[in-house]
């Protein structure tokens, strides 16, 4: 901030943006389809046409066929899964989708901690009403990054044994793609239903991933934190959940002295999730196995304040999974959220840097 005082022309943001041919033409061709017929064919060049459907987002007819493509892309990932991984799924349930590289401050853990929730309290509460839901992680870890790959570890632990107990059927499953890429990503993006951005407030520089599974009808569950800000102003707030703290929350509690062993002993509900860690459920005759991601959150510390977070993240998880229910609902909420993410083509970035950094002139052919 000083050297912005100092020197004001200096400093400037772009923000990311995502090309709509690649991540809305061509891996979504039902939604293209769909979307070329209320609007016309030239929205791919001209991504703030979306905003035209818009007016459709409460209308009976296209509410069905928008979630009619949204059902045959989640068929098609569950096809893969099972021809690759063996893994049945119901296409009915909530796509619960995090995928991403594997770092501590994207949080990941804190997402199996919410899996680990759901699994304690289908078991324990007789009367937890869980919407169904398949959860997807997809990440790889950096060569030397040992935790990375320990958080992998307990998510695949934690997925045989979740995708294979009698007494949770088809109310929760997880699913860890391996190999994620590219052309995998083509494949998961268009069937989300949720997208996970839950990145500490403040570690996330921008991403793209928010960006591209808006743009395909997937609501975001968010921090406030990078591009989710901005899509959170783009897409409003009734369309879009966000929970935890913000930069200023997470500023003021380590300024304050953040001990996650206040946390762990204060919710019942985050501390029988953490200790299924420690036994031998996910990892027969090996008590503990698991045990690396548990520790990073206590006597490591947390330093991603996962635990903090956590109640408030269990809370809208539960208030999504209720308005999913109301399929005509989300309906509108996704194709709102494909209608208002027009700003993040990555033509109005390279705009924004022509026009605004290296000050060049269009060349007009």
């Amino acid at each position: 901030p000083e050297f912005h005082e100092m020197y004001p022309t200096r400093l400037h943001n772009v923000t990311n943006g995502i090309t709509p041919r690649r991540w809305l033409k061509f891996c979504n061709p039902g939604l293209s389809q769909l979307i070329t017929e209320k609007v016309g064919a030239e929205w791919p060049a001209k991504l703030e046409q979306l905003e035209g459907i818009a007016k459709y987002a409460t209308d009976a007819t296209f509410q069905k066929e928008f979630m009619a493509v949204k059902k045959e892309n989640k068929e098609r990932l569950a096809n893969w899964v099972k021809e690759h991984m063996g893994i049945e799924l119901d296409t009915n349930a909530i796509f619960d989708v995090q995928i991403k590289r594997l770092h501590e401050y994207k949080r990941q853990h804190l997402d199996l901690l919410h899996v680990l929730s759901l699994y304690h309290r289908i078991l324990n509460e007789p009367g937890f009403e869980c919407t169904p839901r398949v959860v997807f992680f997809a990440a790889k870890a950096a060569p030397g990054y040992h935790l990375a790959k320990e958080i992998i570890f307990a998510i695949n632990k934690i997925a045989d044994k979740v995708n294979n107990d009698p007494r949770i059927g088809n109310k929760l499953k997880v699913v860890f793609i391996p190999d994620y890429r590219v052309s995998m990503a083509e494949i998961i993006i268009p069937a989300a239903d949720v997208s996970q951005q839950i990145s500490l407030a403040g570690k996330e520089a921008s991403g793209t991933g928010n960006m591209k599974m808006a743009l395909n009808g997937a609501l975001t569950i968010g921090t406030m934190d990078g591009a989710n800000v901005e899509i959170r102003e783009e897409v409003g707030d009734e369309n879009i959940y966000i929970f935890g703290l913000d930069v200023e929350g997470v500023k003021a509690l380590k300024a304050q002295g953040y001990n996650p062993f206040d946390y762990y002993n204060a919710d019942h509900l985050l501390k029988a999730s953490m200790d299924l860690l420690l036994g031998e459920e996910f990892t027969p005759g090996q008590p503990g196995l698991l045990r690396a991601t548990y520790d990073s959150l206590l006597d490591g510390g947390d330093p991603y304040l996962c635990l903090a977070d956590f109640a408030s993240y269990v809370k809208a998880h539960e208030e999504m999974g209720k308005q999913y229910k109301d399929q005509a609902g989300w309906a509108k909420k996704a194709i709102l959220n494909t209608a208002l993410v027009g700003k993040f083509t990555s033509d109005r970035s390279i705009r924004d840097y022509v026009n605004n950094i290296w000050k060049l002139e269009a060349v007009h052919r």
